[in-house]
């Protein structure tokens, strides 16, 4: 049975043809050609969310952050001191700025990465973060309720590489405005052996947006109504309604159209 809100699905409706410029490099590339290393912060910046985000972390944590963009965040951090930071983004020229900027912080990594291919081995971060980047997965999408496949399996492509680099016990923390009826069935896959759990942040009642910030433990399991979810994700959609019946001729007899 579909959960609320799902049934009968409409025909697919294609995103605006703007949206597909987030996932094209050349976009962020002339984007931080232009902006350098200038902090631009998606979902707002480290202090919004360190609070939810603290019990999760340790000084001495190795941490990887996805998708940095020119976020300041990685920064921050090392501010805050955790230290250990690896920034990865696959424009290179965020990379090349974000390494200039910041070359006085010697313990923070650059590198020019697909989220979708981590070049790292097994095991060796203990804490991933993103922040917005794995929303531009689905800026394509126009049914948050019926994914596509290519969305879906990119999704969970890239959850994979992240379950695959975290250390037994580590976490993986999204934050995003993605809400969880829709971001956690495809969190909640026992095949990459983490449990889920979600806070709410931000302040709807003062004119602002809610976020979202799910924390992923590995090595723990799932809650049995968050697995559910999971197993939903790769039902198939219910089919689309049928077309309406075709409007009679205007020539045609009113009464005995509608066959009384």
């Amino acid at each position: 049975r579909p959960p609320p809100g799902r049934g009968r699905r409409p025909p697919r409706r294609h995103a605006p043809a703007a949206n597909r410029r987030y996932r094209q490099r050349r976009f962020w590339d002339e984007l931080y050609r232009q902006e350098g290393a200038e902090p631009r912060e998606w979902l707002g910046g480290l202090s919004r969310f360190f609070p939810h985000l603290q019990p999760e972390l340790r000084p001495a944590d190795r941490i990887l952050v996805l998708g940095c963009g020119n976020s300041a965040l990685s920064h921050d951090l090392y501010e805050l001191g955790y230290t250990d930071v690896t920034s990865i983004d696959y424009s290179p020229a965020c990379i090349t700025a974000m390494r200039a900027r910041y070359a006085c912080c010697p313990s923070l990594h650059w590198a020019v990465m697909d989220i979708r291919a981590l070049a790292f081995p097994d095991a060796t971060f203990d804490v991933v973060l993103e922040k917005g980047t794995l929303d531009v997965l689905m800026v394509e999408e126009t049914d948050p309720w019926n994914v596509s496949p290519q969305a879906t399996a990119a999704m969970h492509r890239v959850l994979a590489e992240v379950s695959r680099v975290l250390r037994p016990g580590g976490c993986f923390i999204s934050i995003t405005f993605a809400q969880p009826h829709f971001r956690k069935p495809h969190y909640a896959q026992e095949t990459f052996g983490w449990s889920l759990r979600h806070v709410t942040c931000g302040d709807g009642d003062a004119g602002t947006f809610h976020y979202f910030l799910y924390v992923m433990r590995k090595g723990q399991p799932l809650d049995p109504l968050d697995l559910a979810l999971g197993r939903h994700l790769h039902q198939p959609p219910p089919p689309p309604d049928p077309p309406p019946p075709p409007a009679p001729p205007d020539d045609e007899d009113y009464l005995l159209a509608i066959q009384l």
